[in-house]
């Protein structure tokens, strides 16, 4: 009787996943048509008789049995749309032949559908629904990799990224673990450092393809800029200086989601005072601004893609003297940078006219004595590429007309610095994307004030969350320590 009623649950259970489709979910991801194309790229790109193998990321555990939430490897989600674990693609230079004689040049192995486990973790496509959806015709549950008939020692050069080594063991032959497993035994691989390994053609192969983006890219980091914009200026009329660093990043995050940006494209940087001269600072934890400067790096992601927006602010809602001079040098250099951008220009061009600016400034400030030692409070770079990586992949050569990059240029003078220290912990980094074009460029955070009467102009306006605060807590009263 018991063993009658769990299979009716379990084909109700199977019954209502398999009709259930999830509604209102957003309509804009990249189509199949772009993944199917940016495959075909790739394979003009490789090498005769090659294979490229692109393997899921692996989840990540947050904590215990808690796993963060899973962030697809961008190539493959570049390459196919596919946003679940345990799979891999193989994408072949020639035309393969099947068993029952028909041919492919590429295969795909995904995670089964499971009802059970679905209604724990989340829906699956399945094979049949990434056929459907991502549109590749020859797709297969991971578990049946073990037998698929795939002989990967006879080809010369297998194109792929290094492996991951942290993948935890798991219970089936279609977890990633056992996927890479197979890998190997199909592909005779004594150790990862088999000659016919080319991990160099991978990075050239997928640089090459992902540092300029296609109008359906350009569609989605448009949104992410313009996201990411958006969160800054609320917190620009919103900020007080009562308020702490976590607050204003809870702020910003909130903009974020309210516009439909499902993550942070990195951890988000909120720095008040002299915590806005740690490069990469995430705590956050400062439990007031006071009437510092306030540096925010933090970008929205849309659809996996990454925007990346700086604004440094003052708190008091105007720049002291002082703040206003390291401002205005930082503003400058970026002027600087933007005037040498176009087709075919290079980072150092834009690199010399930042750091002329920076390096001139500082002598003539007396806080540097010699223009060689601009990298003790300039010690970044200018800028990177961005897309479905923050610091998104290139071959970093000359600019190309279609790509999207940041330029940062900054000033970080921390206590006790070997200057006046009226300068003393003030940080400034200005950080705005833009799309390189045949003649020049196009700001695509220009929606976001960067000028010192701009920014002070917007502070003084009113934010439609001015009024959002939440009342104290009731039943922590005080702390027992």
């Amino acid at each position: 009787m018991q063993r009658k009623l769990f299979g009716c649950f379990f084909l109700f259970i199977v019954t209502v996943f398999s009709a259930a489709s999830q509604k209102d979910v957003p309509t804009d991801y990249l189509p199949k048509e772009f993944h199917k194309g940016r495959r075909e790229a790739a394979r003009a790109l490789m090498p005769d008789s090659s294979v490229m193998v692109v393997f899921a990321a692996s989840p990540r555990t947050f904590s215990n049995d808690v796993e963060y939430l899973y962030h697809q490897n961008p190539d493959l989600y570049y390459f196919t749309g596919y946003k679940e674990p345990h799979a891999v693609l193989f994408l072949f230079k020639d035309a393969q032949t099947a068993p029952d004689g028909s041919s492919y040049n590429e295969l795909f192995f995904v995670q089964e559908k499971n009802p059970v486990m679905e209604q724990w973790t989340g829906r699956r496509l399945g094979d049949q629904g990434a056929k459907e959806k991502l549109g590749i015709a020859a797709v297969y549950t991971g578990n049946k990799f073990k037998e698929f008939p795939l002989d990967l020692s006879s080809f010369p050069k297998i194109i792929m990224d290094v492996l991951p080594v942290d993948v935890k063991k798991g219970r089936g032959d279609g977890d990633l673990y056992n996927l890479l497993q197979q890998f190997r035994t199909k592909a005779a691989l004594a150790d990862e450092k088999d000659p016919r390994l080319d991990y160099k053609a991978f990075r050239q192969i997928t640089s090459k393809l992902r540092e300029t983006k296609t109008p359906e890219e350009m569609y989605m980091l448009r949104k992410a800029v313009e996201i990411s914009c958006m969160a800054h200026n609320e917190v620009m009329k919103t900020l007080r200086p009562d308020m702490s660093e976590l607050e204003i990043q809870g702020l910003m995050e909130y903009v974020h989601k309210r516009y439909g940006s499902e993550e942070v494209g990195y951890g988000s940087i909120v720095g008040a005072g002299e915590n806005g001269c740690i490069l990469h600072y995430m705590e956050n934890s400062r439990t007031k601004i006071g009437n510092d400067l306030l540096l925010m790096d933090v970008g929205a992601s849309y659809h996996g893609y990454s925007a990346d927006v700086t604004r440094t602010i003052p708190a008091r809602g105007k720049f002291s003297p002082e703040e206003r001079t390291i401002y205005q040098l930082v503003y400058d250099a970026q002027e600087a940078a933007f005037k040498t951008l176009k087709d075919g220009s290079t980072w150092a061009d834009a690199s010399k006219a930042a750091n002329e600016v920076i390096g001139n400034g500082l002598l003539r400030l007396g806080i540097i004595k010699d223009k060689k030692d601009i990298r003790k409070y300039y010690p970044h770079g200018l800028g990177h590429h961005i897309g479905l990586d923050v610091h998104d992949k290139s071959e970093y050569g000359p600019l190309k007309k279609d790509m999207v990059i940041t330029i940062e240029p900054g000033i970080y003078i921390m206590p006790n610095s070997d200057c006046d220290k009226k300068w003393w912990g003030i940080g400034v980094r200005i950080e705005d994307d833009a799309l390189i074009t045949e003649k020049g460029y196009e700001l695509l955070s220009a929606f976001a004030p960067r000028s010192i009467e701009a920014v002070e102009k917007l502070m003084a306006e009113n934010s439609v969350i001015d009024n959002y605060k939440l009342p104290a807590l009731k039943t922590v009263q005080k702390k027992p320590f």
